[in-house]
C-alpha cells in the first residue's frame, strides 16, 4: 500500500502505485498516475492528466500537470507524461500540452531539473537532459538527449536543442543549437563544440577530431550554408555523429540554426 502522508491530498481516482510515497500537505489531483517508486516530497502539486514515472522524485513546492500559460488554451484534455528517474527540484513547473501542439508535453527518463526550472507546454525533452537552476523552455521546444542547459538561461518557442548540446549559464537561445554544440550569451552565438561533454561520455579522439573538422567546414566563409552541408555530407557519410549534424541542419525548422560570431568557425 501506497505510504501517503495524513496532511496529504490525493483523489481517490487518481491511480498511484503500491509502494509510491507522498510526503505532506501534498496535493495529487484525479486524472494523475504515480508509478512505481514515485516520490513526493512534501508540498508537491500535481494536477490534470499527468503521468510520473516509476522513482522519479519531486522536491517540495513543485507545481506539475497543472494549466498551460497559454492564452489559446480552452480546457482541451491535454497530457504531461514524465518518465523514469527523474530528479525534479524544488519550485519547479512543468505544464501540460495544448491542442496547437498535439496536446501533450513529454519528459523523457533519468534527467536532473534543478531549483526553478520550467518547462512549458508542448515541449519533449529527452533522456539524460540537465536543467541547471531557473532554465526556462518556452512553448514547443525540442531538447534532444543528453543537452545541457545552464543556469537563468531562457530558451524561446519551437527551438530545437541537439543531442549533447551545451547552453552556458544567463543565455538567451533563440535559433536551434546543433547536435554537440556549445552556445551561450546574452543573445547566443555558437562558441564551439562540447567537447569536454564528448570526452566526458567516452567518445574517442578520432570522432572528436572528425566532428571538429567537420564543423569547420559547415560555419566556415566560402559558399552557402547548403553547400557546405552537402560537401560535410560527402566527406564524413560514415561518422554517425557528423551525420547527426547535418541531418539536424537539413530539417526544416522555423527558428534556424545559431552560428557562430564571424570569424571564430574554429
Amino acid at each position: 500500500m501506497a505510504h501517503i502522508h495524513a496532511t496529504a491530498i490525493v483523489h481517490p481516482d487518481a491511480a498511484v502505485a503500491e509502494d509510491a510515497d507522498i510526503g505532506p500537505y501534498c496535493i495529487v489531483g484525479a486524472d494523475v498516475t504515480l508509478g512505481p517508486g514515485v516520490k513526493l516530497h512534501s508540498h508537491v502539486v500535481v494536477d490534470g492528466r499527468t503521468e510520473i514515472g516509476e522513482k522519479t522524485e519531486i522536491y517540495p513546492f513543485s507545481s506539475i500537470g497543472t494549466p498551460p500559460q497559454d492564452l489559446k488554451y480552452a480546457g482541451e484534455p491535454s497530457s504531461l507524461i514524465i518518465g523514469k528517474r527523474n530528479r525534479i527540484r524544488e519550485h519547479v513547473t512543468m505544464n501540460p500540452g495544448t491542442e496547437g501542439g498535439g496536446l501533450i508535453t513529454r519528459v523523457g527518463d533519468d534527467g536532473l531539473f534543478m531549483v526553478g526550472v520550467h518547462i512549458a507546454h508542448d515541449c519533449i525533452v529527452g533522456n539524460n537532459v540537465i536543467m541547471a537552476n531557473n532554465a526556462t523552455l518556452a512553448g514547443h521546444i525540442v531538447v534532444e538527449d543528453f543537452a545541457i542547459i545552464g543556469g537563468l538561461s531562457a530558451v524561446h518557442q519551437f527551438v530545437r536543442i541537439g543531442r549533447h548540446a551545451m547552453v552556458g549559464g544567463m543565455s538567451g537561445v533563440e535559433n536551434d543549437v546543433i547536435p554537440y554544440g556549445s552556445v551561450m550569451g546574452d543573445r547566443a552565438r555558437l562558441s564551439g563544440l562540447n567537447i569536454v561533454g564528448l570526452k566526458r561520455r567516452g567518445f574517442n579522439k578520432e570522432d572528436v577530431h572528425d566532428l571538429r573538422r567537420a564543423y569547420r567546414m559547415l560555419f566556415a566563409d566560402e559558399g552557402t550554408m547548403g553547400e557546405r552541408v552537402q560537401d560535410v555530407a560527402k566527406l564524413f557519410d560514415s561518422n554517425s555523429g557528423v551525420m547527426e549534424i547535418v541531418e539536424f541542419m537539413s530539417t526544416d525548422s522555423s527558428r534556424g540554426i545559431t552560428q557562430p560570431r564571424s570569424g571564430h568557425a574554429d
